[in-house]
């Protein structure tokens, strides 16, 4: 097979239904040098993998001569690299092991004798290089850059679809009034109303017939409506036509429906900016910054990019974005997205994505990309139509030919019959079953954090009966926090104060959670004097005239004894998964300060949550097995402790060996063998890039509860599916029966049809207004 050297997208208008797509998909297969297409008919996308000198524009003709609007779209850029900040294995405190660069390395030796690096000043190498696919030549001429180009999407009042159906009933209704006038010209009229409609349809039909592809809807149609010209019922015949007109037009107006629900996303980002350039402030494009640039975003105003706070605090509204209606406190050092509201105050921000990188562009990217993808249902449904609409074909006229030759049927009425099971066997509600429910709970997840690449992803969701999460930056926030005081000499805020002020200026996560925890109580420590590392034991300082130690239980035994009364309380803190740093006034002890990385806030309701769903959880992590046990205590989960990254993906391969269907949850940059062997990997965290490639589904908002909040939806979803199913066979059983039992004619066949695609389209889109678990 011929390598596939580029991909080209073309955003397609009018195309409504997964038949629509199967005739698109044919048609540019036939261009040669096309090696494959993937078509997304709530996105409105065609990818075309194809070799160097591929003939676009034939392709676009060709695409073009079935009815349809094609303009090229930008392809795809791959994301810059993300820098590696260490992994699970590591990075679990509690047993720590940290290797950042820095300029003032000190170092706590704690209770688990692993070491510390502290900081003053660190500094990080970052080797970021840009990546990019290749643009497609017909991206290059047209200078597209965004996602809103190509045929743009008007009301559905003033499309091509529209006009011909506003058309095809007009001729009907002025056929109807002037054959009360001239009732001899009555058939004629009928029959010129009917060809306003058909014609367009009938041209349809045989050009998908020279791609190929001879048994179509339009196909079906068109033999349905002449059939009943020749046997004199053209008045129905017209009305069938019209009918069917309405039909699309429904379908083309839930489809536009259905891709305006993601869509609404990119106009979250402000098309202008405040950027900041040699302390001036000036108004410019958003999608015209540069990473690195500066811009100021005012109170009121929505962030025009992804960026971290240089300066300024403030409440941000994310629900825009993430569907969270608490505004979140941001201050310097956060990161903030684009499309979210600032609240408060003005801030200054640097902008850490291009505009076609930002948050906001990757979830419609991804989203796009994942409509593209089929699941197995849909694969199934696809591959059943095939043979699904020639045999309708071959019964329709059995039923027309066998009852006249073999019973003595009479003619006229068992072809009309025939032709009514033509019309009834139309699949569009069988074909549209599947996928507009999978977009529609795509673009519903999208717009709630949940991320997931394709209906692929969205089916074995629902299957899943183990989830393994990760422990550190999952289950936990990724960072220490300080959980206990104990004041020996003085008080606890007396204790703490002294401790942060040994910390300031320091970015090692213990110093950060004691300088964190001063804030949160509103201590505003000095900076120690002197402060300085002891290599392996702590640091030192002066402060209020008294010199002072944090450091180890070891290192500060080796200063002032301990007393067994404070070792057991050490021990007792060890045991609990708890970090120990000691506080020397001299040679007094202070107090103690304990700290861990806790759960986040909603773990516990996550764990829950998944139980509620007949799912088990299991944590697996590098960390010492008592700060595993004990935060695995708190969570109500089994823990699987100290194990390096080949342990947990043997561990995800001997659950599934059992029979289990295994979610991996984690960070999205570490662990990737445990990810990779699980049915679904589930990246937790704020859309890094990394975070985005690499699994198969990501929870944007990094809340624990999300990974049931997925498995909710799926279940949704494919609850909606075997609805739709049902709907639509068994209304087509039902006319199929009062059909041959002479009850029901054309107009009640044409009727079921489109009733069914109506109904069908109806349900899926039902899925837009999920709002996650309760």
């Amino acid at each position: 097979m011929n390598e596939i050297a580029t991909s080209s997208r073309f955003r397609v208008e009018g195309m409504d239904c997964a038949a629509c797509a199967a005739k698109i998909d044919k048609a540019a297969r036939r261009i040669d040098g096309v090696e494959d297409v993937s078509v997304s008919v709530t996105a409105g996308t065609m990818t075309v993998g194809h070799r160097a000198g591929t003939d676009l524009e034939a392709l676009a003709r060709k695409v073009t001569s079935l009815g349809y609007k094609v303009a090229a779209l930008p392809a795809y850029q791959a994301p810059a690299p993300a820098v590696e900040h260490g992994c699970d294995c590591c990075h679990d405190h509690g047993d720590h092991s940290h290797a950042h660069r820095h300029d003032h390395p000190h170092v706590h030796k704690h209770g688990d004798g692993h070491a510390h690096d502290h900081q003053h000043g660190r500094s990080h190498d970052h080797d970021q290089n840009g990546q990019g696919a290749s643009v497609a030549e017909t991206d290059a001429a047209a200078g597209l850059h965004g996602h809103d180009h190509g045929p743009s999407e008007d009301p559905w009042w003033k499309t091509a679809k529209a006009r011909l159906t506003i058309a095809c009933g007009a001729a009907l209704a002025a056929a109807y009034l002037v054959g009360q006038i001239f009732p001899q010209y009555d058939t004629i009229l009928f029959i010129a109303a009917m060809a306003v409609g058909l014609i367009p349809i009938a041209r349809r039909a045989i050009m998908a017939a020279l791609n190929g592809m001879p048994f179509t809807i339009e196909t079906l149609m068109t033999v349905a409506a002449i059939g009943a010209v020749v046997i004199g019922a053209g008045e129905e015949a017209a009305a069938v036509v019209f009918l069917f007109l309405v039909g699309e037009l429904l379908e083309g107006v839930a489809a536009g429906r259905a891709r305006a629900g993601i869509r609404a996303l990119a106009s979250l980002v402000p098309k202008t900016a405040f950027l900041e350039n040699d302390g001036r402030t000036t108004e410019v494009p958003a999608e015209s910054l540069a990473v690195g640039a500066v811009i100021l975003v005012r109170p009121g105003d929505r962030v025009p990019a992804d960026g971290e706070i240089l300066s300024g605090e403030t409440s941000v509204d994310e629900s825009p974005v993430t569907g969270e209606s608490v505004p979140k406190r941001m201050v310097p050092g956060d990161t903030v997205r684009a499309g979210t509201i600032n609240q408060d105050a003005a801030i200054r921000v640097r902008v850490s994505a291009a505009a076609r990188d930002n948050t906001i562009s990757r979830i419609i990217q991804l989203v796009e990309q994942a409509q593209e993808s089929k699941a197995p249902t849909e694969r199934f449904i696809d591959s059943f139509s095939r043979y699904y609409t020639p045999g309708v074909m071959v019964v329709a006229a059995l039923v027309a030919i066998v009852p006249p030759l073999a019973m003595g049927g009479a003619w006229d009425e068992w072809v009309y019959k025939g032709l009514a099971i033509l019309l009834i066997g139309c699949p569009c509600a069988l074909v549209i079953s599947t996928p507009a429910a999978i977009a529609a709970s795509l673009s519903a997840g999208a717009r709630r954090g949940l991320l997931m690449k394709g209906g692929a992803v969205l089916e074995t969701l629902g299957k899943v009966t183990k989830v393994a999460f990760d422990k550190t930056g999952t289950l936990t926030a990724g960072k220490p926090v300080v959980t206990d005081i104990v004041a020996v000499s003085g008080s606890e805020a007396e204790v703490l104060e002294r401790a942060a002020a040994l910390e300031v200026g320091s970015s090692h996560p213990l110093a950060l959670a004691i300088l964190a925890e001063a804030k949160r109580l509103g201590i505003d420590p000095r900076a120690a004097e002197n402060a300085r590392a002891i290599g392996g034991e702590g640091v030192t300082g002066r402060a209020g005239g008294a010199a002072l130690f944090l450091g180890s239980p070891q290192a500060a035994g080796k200063r002032t004894p301990l007393p067994d009364e404070l070792k057991n309380r050490v021990a007792a803190l060890n045991d609990e998964g708890k970090t120990v740093s000691v506080l020397l006034e001299g040679n007094r002890i202070a107090g103690l300060i304990a700290m861990r990385d806790e759960p986040r806030e909603d773990a516990v309701a996550g764990i829950a949550a998944l139980k509620e769903l007949g799912i088990s959880a299991v944590m697996l992590t590098g960390d010492n097995r008592r700060t595993a046990a004990a935060i695995a205590q708190k969570l109500g989960m089994e823990p699987r402790a100290e194990l390096l990254p080949q342990d947990k993906q043997r561990i995800v391969g001997e659950l599934r060996k059992a029979g289990e269907v295994v979610a991996k949850v984690g960070d999205g940059i570490n662990d990737a063998p445990a990810l990779a062997a699980a049915d679904i990997g589930i990246a937790m965290g704020g859309g890094t890039d990394v975070a985005l490639e690499t699994a198969d589904a990501a929870a944007l908002n990094a809340r624990v509860r999300d990974v049931a909040s997925m498995v909710a939806l799926s279940r949704a979803t494919m609850a909606n599916i075997r609805q739709n199913i049902a709907i639509s066979l068994g209304l087509k059983a039902v006319f199929l029966v009062t059909t041959i039992a002479g009850i029901t004619g054309l107009w009640p066949a044409i009727l079921a049809d489109t009733g069914a695609t109506v109904l069908v389209t109806a349900n899926a889109m039902r899925l837009l207004g999920w709002r996650g678990l309760k």
